[in-house]
């Protein structure tokens, strides 16, 4: 894998030199960057670099910032357990992706989501291959193969396709960093956290069969998960930049991440809305209780009482899935809190309800805007926490097929469980 990685370094540079072979193809992540998209981005690159049968220099690309890496703690541990050194690693703003593209020079496949932001939509016309375990989003085309399935990982479906093809590839570092994001991404295999499928245990089973070396399964999911919640010296705008989505439609833009018990919440989650120009914020927890049961909560913050009561009834009303929410008192006036019965209703869950709640919402104003011609968005509350709130002057407008754009693209997951 080293060497692998080194060589992609130098592919990298030929191509922002303008210089190199024919075409770079690039397997992308999505804009969380989670251990499944990073480790599916590497292996599933690795795999290419050896079965391709084009000139193309294959290239791992973790779709943020080098500088947010280090936010991803459960990321650092798994590559310092693996033996791959940081360094590596290619971030976005290391390859431009755009340029590649209209030159004719770029071929991409996307793993760990199946359609690109409406930022990158420029970027369509290159995708040529996905591999992915989201609701399907994606239109069907004859000239790009799609795999979505809904497994636990993202990685399982990597791994299966590496023992499928090339099983000669896998050595102890891959399998260890296949191995520990499936264990990770599925919850230890516990069938009560609702994230394992018969296709996790199968793929998980084959690579510890194979490499009898791998680490215990409970002793390295929970050293995983002992990393993932190292949030020692993070501030709160860290902490919600770790781990966060971006759904976007109508007038709102709201980012979804985990909930925090600090003091002060109100205060800085106010100020990283006004700085970010979020609209709303939803915050999911889970933590176990002394019998492993899991335990959820839910919170809703937002500047605008109307936004605030609008997103709890769409929740409170949801049936697909029913989330089983029930009130919990708040001492803070703009967060609205919930104890979340079906623990089964992961983030991952939670979100199409968020998309289908925006696009109806859309759909209200524009048959508004249609009987009034002079329509304008009802008065927005004034934001009684900080001046310069971007509610202040009105909600802007944003295009429903921007649903996902930099869906997490701050810091895809809870997917996987949390705790605060």
């Amino acid at each position: 894998m080293e060497t692998f990685l080194t060589s992609c370094h130098e592919e990298a540079l030929k191509a922002n030199r303008g210089d190199g072979g024919p075409g770079f193809h690039v397997v992308l992540g999505n804009e969380a960057c989670d251990m499944d998209s990073m480790v599916s981005v590497m292996a599933y690159a690795y795999f290419l670099s050896k079965t391709l049968s084009t000139n193309a220099a294959v290239l791992p690309v973790l779709n943020i910032p080098r500088s947010e890496f280090a936010l991803r703690t459960d990321n650092v541990f798994l590559l310092r357990q693996s033996g791959v050194p940081q360094d590596m690693l290619i971030f976005r703003e290391q390859l431009d992706l755009l340029q590649l593209q209209r030159t004719g020079r770029l071929a991409l496949t996307l793993v760990d989501h199946n359609v690109l932001p409406s930022s990158d939509r420029d970027l369509e016309g290159a995708v040529v291959e996905v591999i992915d375990h989201h609701l399907l989003e994606r239109e069907p085309s004859s000239s790009c193969p799609v795999t979505v399935e809904m497994v636990g990982s993202c990685a399982t479906l990597v791994t299966e396709r590496i023992v499928q093809k090339a099983p000669e590839i896998l050595d102890p570092q891959l399998a260890l960093l296949l191995y520990g994001t499936i264990v990770l991404d599925c919850v230890n295999m516990a069938p009560e956290a609702g994230k394992v499928t018969p296709k996790d245990s199968q793929y998980a089973a084959q690579l510890e069969t194979r490499f009898p070396g791998l680490p215990p399964r409970g002793a390295l999911f929970q050293s995983l998960q002992n990393a993932r919640f190292d949030v020692s010296g993070l501030s709160t705008e860290q902490m919600l930049l770790k781990d966060m989505k971006v759904v976007t439609g109508g007038e709102l833009h709201l980012a979804v991440s985990d909930f925090l018990q600090r003091a002060d919440l109100e205060k800085d989650l106010s100020a990283f809305s006004v700085e970010h120009g979020y609209n709303m914020l939803l915050a999911m927890t889970i933590s176990f209780k002394d019998n492993k049961e899991p335990f959820r909560q839910l919170a809703i913050f937002s500047h605008s009482t109307l936004c605030r009561e609008e997103m709890s009834q769409a929740l409170e009303q949801a049936r697909n899935p029913a989330l089983s929410l029930c009130p919990i008192s708040s001492p803070h006036s703009h967060i609205k809190a919930y104890l979340q019965g079906n623990t089964q209703a992961s983030r991952k869950k939670l979100l199409p309800i968020i998309k289908d709640f925006l696009r109806e919402r859309e759909q209200d104003y524009c048959r508004a805007d249609e009987e009034e011609e002079d329509c304008q968005f009802p008065p927005t509350p004034m934001n009684s926490l900080v001046e310069g709130c971007p509610l202040d002057n009105g909600l802007p407008r944003i295009s429903a097929q921007a649903l996902e754009e930099k869906f997490s693209k701050m810091a895809d997951q809870e997917e996987r469980t949390r705790s605060p």
